[in-house]
């Protein structure tokens, strides 16, 4: 086992339940990776921290990689040159596990959409865990050894780069843009991995596509089974099958001859375009792994917004809060403001992941009053976007950061924390860094008060 973060522990222990002999090793050498390395000598296995035996690791039969190993790494690239071969945790908890699996991938929303699905099943009385790249590991629910009716997997392009045999009942793809250019050479190249979904496709598989995203359907390409659209902007074909927003501004789904209008968009209690296309998304891969009319229609009304991606805080003062943590990228933070409509103070920043800043231009001129560039990127943020935006940097900790978004912020405005970049500067993960954000929201808030 390659890296022994959340999904390589998970690995390890899932190996060492089925009986196999097991040798962990991580880089690191923090508290969280001791731990883990205890965790798997106390159920039988070797382990090491603070860094990597390659000889020791190329005598194993099979390498599981854990996701935040790209194949660029030394290690990966001295396994390679020993022909080693590798897999994801993806691909090794798959192989492992009982249940039919709901894969969903693409650039943004897949989380929403892991969750809304798991959601909607569940609704419907149906076992259906989610897990993967939305936070329990994939290995955790073969360990178990229940069997699911389903097994709704968050499935990002750094695990679907290591699979072999995986191969989903239902597959969804949300849409496609620029990412993780500071691991991969090329958009073409990350795009190829978000591919991998289709690399086992039988005419029995079923697969749910934005349908006005032109890239997505290109990943597609004639790979087989049977193909459902969702589109929230333009209307579906006369026999289409999938999901869409009628003239009426109901979410409806056609997934066999006939079209059933589900819910109001005023209904749902996520907000923005983007999450009504999540919601047809969910709807359709849920209406087809079996859940009623009824299942979908209320669990639709009844999901709210997962935490760090465009969460509600609080509103005090006539100043609205709100974390979009997991907002890494420059489209999610598109995505983000064009459901503002209100004037917005948002924070841009952290560790720079390749893109130019100057491609939210047209979003910051109409709903931002101020940016708070912050972090690693700070000056970058600055070059790109000083003298078409207001942009106040902030040197020193996120305390900083948030105590000048408050200042700015007047009645009727909303702060954002959508910060097109990794976390990594100054906190473990997005998580981390939302989680400190509402807390000195709430701190900020209170000074007001």
């Amino acid at each position: 086992m390659l890296g022994l973060a959340r999904s390589g522990r998970a690995a390890a222990l899932l190996a060492l339940a089925a009986g196999d002999r097991v040798f962990a090793s991580d880089a690191g050498d923090g508290p969280e990776v001791r731990a883990a390395a205890e965790a798997v000598r106390a159920a039988g296995g070797e382990a090491e921290t603070g860094g990597h035996s390659v000889e020791r690791l190329a005598e194993c039969d099979l390498v599981v990689v854990s996701p935040g190993i790209p194949p660029t790494a030394p290690v990966m690239r001295e396994l390679a040159a020993r022909g080693v071969r590798w897999i994801s945790e993806l691909e090794f908890a798959a192989a492992h596990l009982d249940a039919p699996i709901i894969a969903v991938t693409g650039t943004n929303g897949k989380s929403t959409v892991t969750a809304l699905i798991a959601h909607l099943l569940r609704e419907a009385g149906l076992d259906a865990p989610a897990a993967g790249n939305i936070g329990l590991a994939l290995s955790e629910v073969a360990r178990e050894g229940a069997r699911p009716d389903y097994v709704v997997v968050e499935a990002s392009s750094f695990q679907l780069a290591g699979i072999e045999t995986f191969a989903p009942r239902i597959g969804v793809v949300t849409n496609l843009a620029p990412d993780h250019l500071d691991r991969y050479e090329s958009v073409a190249a990350y795009y190829a991995d978000k591919a991998q979904l289709f690399r086992n496709a039988t005419t029995e598989s079923r697969w749910v596509l934005n349908g006005e995203d032109d890239a997505v359907l290109r990943l597609a390409g004639d790979a087989p089974g049977a193909r459902y659209l969702f589109r929230v902007r333009s209307a579906p074909g006369p026999s289409e099958r999938g999901g869409w927003i009628s003239e009426s501004g109901h979410l409806t789904v056609r997934l066999a001859e006939d079209a059933v209008p589900l819910v109001h968009a005023t209904e749902l209690g996520i907000l923005g375009e983007h999450n009504r296309a999540n919601a047809l998304a969910a709807a359709i891969a849920a209406g087809l792994a079996g859940a009623s009319v009824d299942a979908l229609r209320s669990g639709l009304r009844s999901f709210r917004a997962l935490e760090h991606r465009l969460e509600p805080v609080l509103e005090r003062d006539g100043v609205l809060w709100i974390n979009d943590s997991k907002a890494t990228n420059i489209a999610s933070t598109r995505v983000a403001l064009r459901s503002m409509d209100r004037p917005t103070v948002l924070l841009l920043g952290g560790r720079h992941k390749g893109e130019p800043y100057t491609e939210l231009l047209p979003e910051l001129r109409a709903h931002v009053k101020a940016v708070v560039a912050y972090g690693e990127a700070a000056p970058i943020v600055m070059e790109d976007l000083s003298g078409h935006v207001r942009v106040e940097p902030v040197s020193g900790p996120f305390e900083a950061v948030v105590a000048r978004a408050a200042a700015l912020a007047s009645p009727g405005d909303a702060v954002l924390l959508s910060p097109a970049c990794a976390s990594y500067d100054m906190f473990r993960d997005y998580e981390e860094r939302g989680r400190r954000f509402k807390e000195l929201a709430l701190e900020e808030a209170g000074r007001g008060a």
